[in-house]
């Protein structure tokens, strides 16, 4: 049966060239080649069909024959329609003749599906994990504040894809250790897998009350929030120092650097402030305190190391202090004269005498070791974002970034590459968290100024910006990926080669 169909189906063929030869135009000529293939292939199963109903071989070896005309058949209609694609996949060639459309891009176009945020931390509505016709409301057991303050991970946006770590932690939910003078709670792995590389810590101090002398395996950075604090520090050649900050100023203490946090009397209520460490890993329960050193080193070695009696030492406590109430240090108080002089580069910075920088939608303040010399190895930015506003879209080449919000709401879509995105929603004392490279935003999805920390495991303040980068990339190159009507792409070209950083909102 075989021998009989070859020539039949060569004819075939041969009669769609003949067919197909003299059309005008490639379109035409495609249009005639695809349909002579479907017509070639139709006269072939009806011939095998034919065959097949009259020859003694088995039934398969016709539909095996029918099979391989029919995909020959679309080879040959798709070949003819591929002679019409335009090599740049984006093209939009003119309609002629009776050519099928062509796709405008090689995938589909993104959904224009609203993905606002669907309520806000104070809507009187009880949430349901619905967005448009997706989900379904909640009928098991819900812990309501919980959702409102997540709409976005109850109900998060289409957008969102994949898997990505917790990024968010709030330190209400931090065990808080309570002292006589104050208290501190913490953020560190335990809480937050994903911040390996940054930890924090939430720390009050009553009027005059004393975080004892000390010392960390890492470095640590500090922001205050409320109230005053003195600091006092000594190094590794004798060096001294002692210093005060203030609201929205810094301390930097190197590591293994002994030092002590005492809040002074310039609020009746003392003072709150944010210590940032270097490692995710770090724990402010396990810190070197002097009083727990000297309640593990027998009596008589820590007089022959002061050289004195042992009834010198009658009260010294059995256990570490941590953190207890005393009166409030001088103001102005100098330390005490060291013949190896004072610490060359001091351990503050006045943070909150630099002035910000104004964008359309906010401010950003960056502070590193170019500004201030001892923070060698963390650096931060404050930035506040107006009602409607947002943080461009951009990442940090090489820098982790922990996120402290101080006031106001926000939302972060964090996409970790492999089409894997999610999004966060942020209030005031939340943490946040952001690897390198991550492609980010900020936005303000509140009523108020959003006021927020962005703090780096670097010496640098580094970022890229996602719109200042296709502004300096040729706009034909920007054009093949994006397809943007001409007057968006220059302005894009014209307004955006310096960067937005806090972008207003239209």
């Amino acid at each position: 049966m075989t021998r009989l169909l070859l020539p039949l189906i060569a004819s075939l063929l041969l009669s769609g060239s003949a067919i197909a030869a003299p059309a005008a135009s490639a379109s035409a000529a495609a249009s005639a080649a695809s349909s002579a293939a479907s017509a070639s292939a139709a006269q072939s199963i009806a011939a095998s069909a034919s065959s097949a109903s009259v020859a003694a071989s088995p039934a398969s070896s016709a539909v095996s024959v029918s099979a391989a005309v029919s995909t020959d058949a679309a080879s040959a209609s798709a070949a003819a329609s591929t002679a019409l694609v335009s090599p740049s996949a984006g093209a939009r060639p003119p309609a002629s003749g009776s050519a099928p459309p062509l796709p405008d891009t090689t995938v589909a176009l993104a959904s224009d599906d609203p993905n606002d945020l669907l309520w806000q931390p104070d809507s009187d509505i009880i949430p349901t994990g619905q967005r448009g016709q997706l989900g379904a409301n909640v009928i098991g057991p819900q812990n309501v504040p919980i959702d409102l303050q997540n709409a976005d991970l109850l109900a998060p946006p289409t957008t969102d894809h994949g898997e990505i770590p917790n990024a968010k932690w709030p330190f209400s939910l931090s065990h808080n250790r309570l002292q006589t003078g104050g208290w501190a709670r913490e953020q560190n792995v335990n809480a937050m897998p994903i911040a390996t590389s940054i930890a924090g810590v939430n720390m009050r101090l009553e009027a005059g009350s004393i975080r004892e002398l000390h010392w960390h395996k890492t470095s640590e950075w500090a922001f205050i929030l409320k109230g005053s604090v003195q600091i006092t520090a000594v190094n590794s050649d004798g060096q001294n120092f002692i210093g005060t900050v203030n609201p929205g100023d810094l301390w930097f203490f190197p590591a293994g650097m002994p030092h002590s946090l005492q809040a002074t009397a310039a609020s009746p209520d003392g003072a709150e402030f944010l210590l940032v460490f270097p490692d995710g890993g770090f724990s402010e329960d396990s810190t070197f305190l002097l009083t727990d050193w000297l309640a593990h080193v027998p009596k008589e070695v820590i007089a022959k190391n002061f050289q004195t009696s042992i009834s010198a030492f009658d009260h010294l406590v059995d256990q570490e202090l941590y953190i207890f109430p005393s009166t409030p240090p001088p103001p102005n108080e100098q330390p005490p004269k060291s013949p190896q002089g004072t610490i060359p580069d001091p351990f503050t910075f006045a943070f909150s005498k630099v002035k910000p920088t104004q964008f359309s939608g906010g401010t950003f303040k960056p502070v590193d070791s170019t500004l201030f010399k001892a923070s060698t190895e963390i650096s931060a930015a404050e930035v506040t974002v107006e009602p409607g506003a947002m943080r461009e879209l951009h990442w940090h080449p090489t820098q982790d970034e922990w996120s402290y919000f101080i006031s106001g709401q926000g939302r972060v879509t964090i996409h970790a590459g492999t089409s894997a995105a999610r999004t966060f929603d942020y209030e005031a004392g939340d943490v946040g968290f952001v690897p390198a490279s991550m492609g980010h935003y900020v936005e303000n999805t509140g009523n108020t100024t959003l006021h927020y920390l962005e703090i780096f495991n670097s010496d640098r303040v580094q970022d890229v910006s996602l719109s200042q980068w296709l502004a300096l990339t040729p706009p034909e190159l920007v054009q093949k990926h994006l397809d943007l009507p001409q007057d968006v792409l220059d302005k894009l070209t014209n307004n955006f080669k310096t960067k937005a950083v806090v972008v207003g909102p239209q």
